[in-house]
């Protein structure tokens, strides 16, 4: 029956009309004015340029139907484009359309829908939105983690970043305790100057003096030129102390000095020079223990530890193992270019 058919595509949401063997419109019904601000008195006897599809059949729309390719391909299927509004914003939509044929092969028309995509492509900007966000909480730099450990271990380098305070990190081998002094150090207001790191258990205690401390030409044999140490070279930054745990006695008073006055003193030097650094260490070991077997001070160890954070190892995390093995497929499968399942 015509008239059900036309009050059928007047009630449709999805926009409809219809185009005759001339390529002129003959249709076109009350969503079609809604989504294209045309009204079908506007529309009538123009063609389809009149919306300036962005594209038809992968291509840009011609400038006539007598070209487009729906002659060729008989059938255009739920194709993803824009169309201009007669404001002349674009409006988002998924295109369909059909050629219209007698049984002897005579071509009657086209007849087109457009499905409004704007609220679609809104919903899918929010869920974007919501997998950024989600991406954010579950990790900070580089490290990943939605275990509430891990969130702990967040927001105390948040916490953290956010004052001047001496940082003692504490977690077993393999944690990721340079990690979290990176992420310090880079969400703190010192992240524009430079972050040095030297781990402490790697040089004897005269390297490791004169790796921290510098040195004068003539302090020792092989003192060939004056040195500036790793406090110098984090100046305005941060220097990040690795197994802080071994360090020698001699070198802990040191450090001490350093914590208290703020100020160091190259060796072979007596000139005193003041430092602008934040310090934040690392051990694997129980300092507590060391300190009640007499090998660390009790009083440096209180120093170090203004803000203290305990990584967690994977085992006691164990719910962020598939958060970390989707990071690492997506990794390699970017480094290797194979697609890894």
């Amino acid at each position: 029956d015509p008239e059900c058919s036309n009050l059928l595509i007047e009630s449709m949401a999805e926009g409809v009309f219809v185009l005759n063997e001339t390529g002129e419109i003959t249709l076109w019904n009350p969503a079609m004015e809604r989504i294209t601000g045309y009204t079908a008195q506007e529309a009538m006897g123009r063609d389809c340029t009149i919306v300036a599809f962005s594209s038809c059949l992968d291509k840009s729309c011609p400038t006539g139907t007598a070209q487009c390719g729906i002659y060729k391909m008989g059938a255009v299927n739920s194709k993803e484009c824009w169309l201009r509004h007669k404001d002349g914003h674009d409006i988002p939509v998924l295109k369909s359309a059909r050629l219209v044929k007698e049984k002897d092969g005579f071509v009657r028309g086209i007849v087109e829908t457009v499905t409004d995509l704007t609220e679609l492509n809104l919903a899918r900007k929010k869920m974007e939105e919501l997998r950024r966000r989600l991406g954010e909480v579950y990790r900070l730099d580089n490290i990943i983690g939605k275990s509430r450990p891990m969130q702990q271990v967040f927001a105390s380098i948040k916490a953290a970043a956010n004052s001047e305070a001496t940082i003692l990190i504490q977690g077993e081998s393999g944690t990721g305790k340079e990690l979290v002094a990176s992420a310090i150090h880079f969400n703190s207001e010192r992240s524009n100057n430079t972050v040095v790191t030297v781990n402490c258990s790697a040089l004897s205690e005269s390297l490791l003096e004169s790796e921290l401390f510098g040195h004068v030409k003539g302090a020792f044999t092989g003192a060939i030129r004056d040195r500036m140490g790793r406090f110098e070279e984090a100046a305005g930054g941060t220097i990040f102390l690795d197994e802080i745990g071994e360090i020698s006695p001699y070198i802990q008073v040191k450090l001490l000095r350093v914590l208290q006055e703020r100020e160091i003193e190259r060796v072979g030097d007596s000139q005193k020079r003041k430092i602008d650094i934040r310090i934040i260490t690392a051990t694997n070991q129980d300092l507590q223990q060391l300190i009640a077997q007499g090998k660390f001070r009790e009083d440096l160890y209180y120093r170090l530890k203004v803000f203290p954070i305990h990584v967690p190892p994977l085992r006691e995390r164990k719910e962020d193992i598939p958060l970390l093995v989707n990071y690492f497929t997506e990794l390699l499968s970017e480094k290797t270019g194979k697609p890894i399942s």
